[in-house]
């Protein structure tokens, strides 16, 4: 078993091959084909179900039901679980990202996943897992300006918190300056099935002070 330590908190398994991380990791998962894509939503996923956590997922390069089918072939005993709402939240682009006018706004949606957190705790203590396949965000550059932005205040968000994400980049369709910026916005990166701590990782306060000021502080 190989462990990465992602933070202070207390371990788990990430789901892929035998490698633990700590809770409060922020990572992106590169991959090439579906067939990786899946290895990482698969694994990670089911792992969490097998350990009673609360999964957020966000599909996008495919159907909520196609991946309802994809889960049920992988792994029989646990077909039901994603029609659980106790076990699974599964949410498309638009509802996750998107406020009411249609448009994706970095505070808008730090509110929202605060308040999805916040909500998740009230009863009991719950282990989240959350993941979204990132290509909704290529409908246009301020889009994408404005997810990197909050890429990079996820950063404030996850410390000390139960919760750990993977954010999947499709390397086919991100150009390399997108990919670059990704990787200056996570501390952790997944691809083949391994994960590692990430050199071009730059902090919040470094990264937006670069290149969003703006979105450095709330007014």
């Amino acid at each position: 078993m190989t462990h990465l330590k992602t933070s202070e908190q207390p371990a788990f398994k990430l789901g892929l091959g035998e490698h633990t991380c700590n809770w409060g990791a922020h990572m992106c998962g590169l991959y090439e084909t579906e067939a990786e894509r899946d290895e990482i939503i698969m694994g990670f996923l089911h792992q969490g179900d097998l350990a009673g956590d609360y999964l957020l997922y966000c599909p996008c390069e495919r159907s909520a039901e196609d991946f309802k089918a994809e889960y049920a072939r992988r792994f029989p005993a646990a077909a039901a679980h994603p029609d659980d709402p106790n076990r699974f939240v599964l949410l498309d682009p638009a509802t996750m990202y998107y406020d009411a006018s249609g448009r994706f706004d970095p505070w808008g949606m730090e509110d929202r996943l605060n308040q999805f957190y916040a909500a998740s705790q009230k009863e009991r203590h719950r282990k989240i897992r959350g993941t979204a396949e990132m290509v909704w965000a290529l409908e246009s550059e301020h889009t994408i300006e404005h997810l990197l932005v909050y890429e990079s205040r996820l950063n404030y968000f996850h410390p000390g918190k139960s919760f750990a994400s993977i954010c999947l980049y499709n390397v086919n369709k991100f150009s390399g300056s997108v990919l670059m910026a990704v990787l200056h916005t996570h501390p952790f990166v997944v691809s083949g099935g391994v994960i590692t701590e990430n050199p071009f990782y730059q902090p919040p306060d470094e990264w937006l002070k670069k290149k969003a000021p703006h979105f450095l502080n709330r007014q």
